[in-house]
């Protein structure tokens, strides 16, 4: 037996229920865990790499700058 992990994102338990149905109709052993937070769509590291950027922004680091001066930077 192989364990694999399936996240779904349901609206409604209707939805939950259905989706144990068909888990039983292919006689599937399964177990339901439910989250309390959303389960991130982005990777760990780009996390944390933003949350480092505004710890340092509030810490003083970083500079300020223009619409005007980030488009002429960006050409």
């Amino acid at each position: 037996m192989k364990a694999i992990n399936i996240t779904a994102y349901t609206e409604d338990e209707s939805q939950i229920e259905a989706l144990k149905a068909v888990i039983k109709a292919f006689k599937i052993k399964y177990s339901v865990s439910k989250t309390k937070t959303p389960v991130s769509i982005y990777k760990p590291d780009f996390v944390a790499m933003i949350r480092k950027g505004e710890a340092d922004l509030k810490k003083g680091k970083g500079i300020k700058m223009t619409m005007a001066e980030l488009e002429k930077l960006c050409k």
